[in-house]
Parts: C-alpha cells; sequence; structure tokens
C-alpha cells in the first residue's frame, strides 16, 4: 500500500534532527513506459544518465527500497515537488516505503485518491513550464531519508561517548561532506549543452491512486541519497551525443523524382 508522508508531520519533525547519516544506498530509481510496457534504459554520458522519452507516453517513477527498513523518498519531477506542486526541496512531503517495497508513482498527486498521470509532452506543455517554472525541466529526481531509531539503552550511550572525540569529529565530517554534493544534486539548473531541452512532463488524465497519511521522522535533515535522471526526446540525445546519429550522412533536401534513368536488369 501506498504511503504519503503530509507535509506538516515532515517538517515538524525536524527540529532535533542530528546532522550526521549513514552513507548506503537506500532506494533505486527507474522509469517505466507505460504505453509501451517497459523500463527505459540508463544512457550514461558524461557523468549522467539519460533517458530516451517517446513523446505523448505515459510513464511512472519506480521506487524500490532497498533496506528492511521504512525509507521515505521525496521525488521530484522536472525540480517540482510530485506531491505538492512546490517547486522541489528534499524537506518536503515524499512517499513513505515500507521494508523492500516496490512503489510505482504514476502522476501528480491531487488529493489521497487521484493522481495526473506523468506523461511525455513538449516542454512548453510540461507541468513546470505551464506554472512558470521551465528551468529545470528534464530531469527526475528522488531524495531518500532513512528514519531515526529510538535512543540507545543508557549503558550503549555511555560507551559510545568513551570513544575518542577525534574520531567522532572525523566520522561526521566524512559522511556530510557526500550529503552536501547530493543536496546540491536534486534539482540543478538545466546544462544545456548541444541542443535545447524538448521534453517535459505533462499534467495528464487523472486517475484513482490511492494513498494514506503517515508519521516518519527523518534521522538527519540531509538525505542520506540523491538519485537523478535527465531525460529528453530522441532526437535531442542525438543532438548531444547521447545517442547515436540514426542516419549515416546528413539528410538532404526530398526530391520528387529522385531515380531519373532507368536502370540495367540485373
Amino acid at each position: 500500500m501506498k504511503r504519503l508522508i503530509a507535509p506538516l508531520l515532515a517538517l515538524a519533525a525536524l527540529a532535533s534532527l542530528p546532522v550526521a547519516a549513514r552513507a548506503q544506498a537506500l532506494v533505486d530509481l527507474q522509469v517505466q513506459d507505460l504505453d509501451r510496457q517497459e523500463t527505459l534504459p540508463r544512457l550514461p554520458y558524461r557523468g549522467r544518465d539519460y533517458l530516451e522519452g517517446r513523446p505523448g507516453h505515459r510513464y511512472a517513477v519506480v521506487l524500490q527500497n532497498l533496506t528492511g527498513e521504512r525509507v521515505l523518498a521525496v521525488v521530484s519531477v522536472d525540480g517540482v515537488n510530485a506531491i505538492s506542486g512546490e517547486t522541489a526541496g528534499s524537506q518536503q512531503a515524499g512517499y513513505v516505503l515500507q521494508p523492500w517495497q516496490r512503489l510505482e508513482v504514476r502522476g501528480w498527486r491531487k488529493n489521497l485518491d487521484e493522481v495526473a498521470e506523468f506523461e511525455f509532452t513538449a516542454l512548453g506543455e510540461s507541468y513546470a513550464a505551464r506554472t512558470g517554472r521551465p528551468g529545470n525541466v528534464g530531469v527526475i529526481g528522488v531524495a531518500a531519508f532513512r528514519e531515526r531509531r529510538p535512543p540507545p539503552p543508557r549503558w550503549e550511550a555511555e560507551i559510545a561517548q568513551a570513544a575518542p572525540a577525534a574520531k567522532a569529529r572525523a566520522g561526521a565530517a566524512d559522511a556530510m561532506a557526500p550529503q552536501a554534493s547530493a543536496e546540491a544534486a536534486l534539482a540543478p539548473a538545466y546544462e544545456r549543452d548541444r541542443a535545447q531541452q524538448q521534453l517535459g512532463t505533462g499534467h495528464g488524465a487523472r486517475r484513482w491512486d490511492a494513498a494514506t497519511t503517515t508519521h516518519f521522522q527523518r534521522e538527519s535533515a540531509q538525505p542520506n541519497q540523491v538519485v537523478s535522471v535527465w531525460y529528453d526526446s530522441t532526437r535531442a540525445l542525438v543532438a548531444r551525443g547521447v545517442l547515436p546519429a540514426r542516419w549515416p550522412h546528413p539528410r538532404r533536401a526530398p526530391e520528387a523524382f529522385p531515380i531519373g534513368f532507368v536502370p540495367d536488369p540485373r
């Protein structure tokens, strides 16, 4: 069953959280083309993973909890929170995945019963562009958080406090460094390299998709993991060099009568 954490509960739970967090992959992110019933393959290019989207096709963001604990996943599509519609930030509302749970996020959440389907569309028709936020169109991301555990028994706490202070400080610094870079990668301004972004994610038809609210207290203020994948049309990915050209030579102007004379028989 899907679990949705209310924004107010998520914000209220941040007041006394520790900054350090354990580094480990918590969630796997895939994108499934619902019209072709296939998972879109990732195309690695210059440190990013790209997806080839098809205009008009509906898709789902598929999340897989890789742990035996509950995990909070804040989903961003085109720099917009998929639940609240706010410009995405990691401290906002997200989906709570039960241990080892697989969840398909199929659209922009309209209420606890419905979503408006994700669908690949022209950039200008994307939900982000239509709401005045086209700057991050073309990227899907998830920020994952561990759940805060109950405090340890008193004797365990005393043993932990006996550890050398220098070692504790070094461990905290190592944990914080990757989190800072991960937080910055959640909704980066899209880098326009050799082609303009062509595809975005539209606000499609409504469909039934039930969810309930629950309470979740983050282990830390920073996400334990951030995953991002970029997407665009075939033509745009070819122009960037992500995909090979579909033809061996540049296209010439079409001709009405391309064959001028009768060929010899074979």
